[in-house]
């Protein structure tokens, strides 16, 4: 099997093995990322070989990973996919950043997104749309549909990328791999461009669900610079093998509605057979206040990011354009810097905010989300995870479905682990329509160890990586059409 095949595992095992070294295997990536890159368009910005410092010494992960061009990575641009920061060069390393370097992981470029995060196809990128590895014609979700795309075709073996209401989760069901949503404070946010501060989780995308844990084990831990995060030490690798039997597993009804695409319907059902196949005990249940969570996120989103947003400006750094006065050379420079999207909810927000729409939108946004996380935590109270699939519909095709709102709905499954600080998962559960699928699985605020051990016994029931195999016959033909 070629080199740039192989997941996180059993490249470090080969390292050790001495089957080959750290510059054979960046070498290898090297040469395919660059061939599959011109027709995926994953990466904004890749270093060239020669710019790319290659370990000698066998580090523990010496190995290269996609950055999703919102985390700072010191002296390279750093866009957020916007012409407002075309020309920022980070001045420092993420805590992210800095933790998979000490490691021994080699930074090989920055991917593609969603302008500022605010999308969920990655077509909203000031500079252009990444394609799906599975078909050139559809989007490969978002908004980190850039590292997702990477590693699906196998341009690196992990990727980082932030989730603030399914921007790890829903690409990788759309791209067929695994996207992890930590429990909200352990992973710092340090050096990640805020969206909406208190929904930002910095996570990896990964092909296996042990490659997810291993890079969540380096990424996890208390910071200093990031006031949010906790001192909740845990090994997400401790008990990921152990039985699952006796788990109590929740469907929610709501989570599974009548608009539901009939293949994805079908692939979860058949996914929910194979947890009772693991003696799990599944039971459906009603959650009604979930209908009200893709609201709440709609309003509470821009209002943080119209907040967030404000410090692009045009006067310390980014996009500028000359007017003779500050006012005009500000109010010009966002016009022209921000893209439709960000625009549009940067006035959401705004408007969410104003003096007389406050207590009536998000004031009471507050009040429902505190709701909804107190009926959440009694949930958990009676059962371990919660089962879903990721997203209601296999993937777009690029030029169809420009209707804002629907892009929106895209994350109904996804946003109540954002609102509520919940660790979650989407991992590969079969294909519907042609394309990828996933299965999304939520648990109980910091039972991460627990969530990876319950995605682990699936992905060994379904068949997914057997022998550190790819989950599905990648088609490596694809990268030549």
């Amino acid at each position: 099997m070629e080199i740039w095949k192989n997941t996180v595992e059993s490249l470090v095992r080969g390292i050790r093995d001495k089957s080959w070294s750290p510059r054979d295997i960046l070498e290898a990536f090297y040469k395919h990322a660059w061939a599959a890159d011109s027709r995926i368009l994953a990466f904004i910005r890749m270093p060239k070989l020669s710019e790319i410092s290659i370990p000698d010494a066998l580090d523990s992960l010496p190995l290269p990973f996609a950055v999703k061009d919102n985390i700072m990575v010191e002296g390279f641009q750093t866009t957020c996919g916007s012409y407002a920061l075309w020309n920022y060069k980070a001045g420092y390393d993420a805590t992210a950043i800095a933790r998979l370097k000490a490691s021994g992981a080699v930074f090989f470029g920055k991917t593609n997104m969603d302008e500022f995060a605010m999308g969920s196809s990655t077509k909203y990128s000031a500079f252009f749309t990444t394609k799906n590895p599975w078909d050139y014609y559809r989007i490969p979700g978002g908004s980190s549909g850039g590292s997702a795309a990477a590693v699906a075709a196998g341009c690196v073996p992990f990727a980082l990328g932030s989730d603030t209401g399914g921007s790890n989760r829903l690409p990788a069901a759309h791209c067929g791999i695994v996207g992890y949503k930590p429990s909200y404070g352990l992973v710092s946010r340090y050096g990640l461009v805020s969206l909406a501060s208190s929904l930002d989780q910095i996570g990896p995308l990964c092909r296996s669900v042990r490659d997810a844990a291993c890079i969540g084990n380096i990424l996890i831990g208390k910071d200093e610079k990031d006031a949010t995060t906790v001192d909740r030490p845990m090994d997400l690798l401790k008990g990921i093998e152990n039985s699952i039997a006796g788990k109590r597993c929740a469907v929610v009804r709501q989570s599974v509605p009548e608009t539901i695409d009939p293949h994805v319907r079908r692939a979860f059902w058949e996914a929910v057979e194979i947890f009772k196949q693991n003696r799990c005990v599944v039971e459906e249940i009603d959650f009604p206040e979930e209908r009200y969570a893709i609201a709440t996120y709609h309003i509470l989103v821009p209002s943080e990011a119209s907040s967030n947003l404000a410090r692009f400006d045009g006067v310390r750094y980014g996009f500028r354009i000359p007017e003779e006065s500050l006012t005009d050379m500000m109010a010009e420079s966002r016009q022209y810097g921000f893209g439709e999207e960000v625009k549009r909810r940067m006035l959401l927000g705004a408007f969410y905010l104003g003096e007389a729409q406050y207590d009536s939108h998000y004031q009471k946004a507050m009040k429902v989300r505190r709701l909804i996380s107190q009926r959440v935590h009694q949930i958990f109270q009676d059962y371990d995870v919660l089962l879903s699939p990721t997203s209601l519909f296999s993937p777009f095709r690029i030029t169809e479905n420009t209707d804002p709102l629907a892009f929106y709905l895209s994350d109904k499954n996804t946003v109540l682990a954002n609102l509520v600080g919940l660790p979650a998962l989407s991992i590969p559960m079969g294909f519907a329509n042609g394309m990828p699928c996933g299965l999304h699985l939520q648990c109980k605020p910091f039972a991460d160890e627990m969530l990876f051990n319950i995605a682990r016994a699936y992905e060994k029931s379904a068949g997914f990586f057997e022998d550190d195999h790819y989950p599905f016959p990648f088609q490596e033909e694809r990268l030549w059409l």
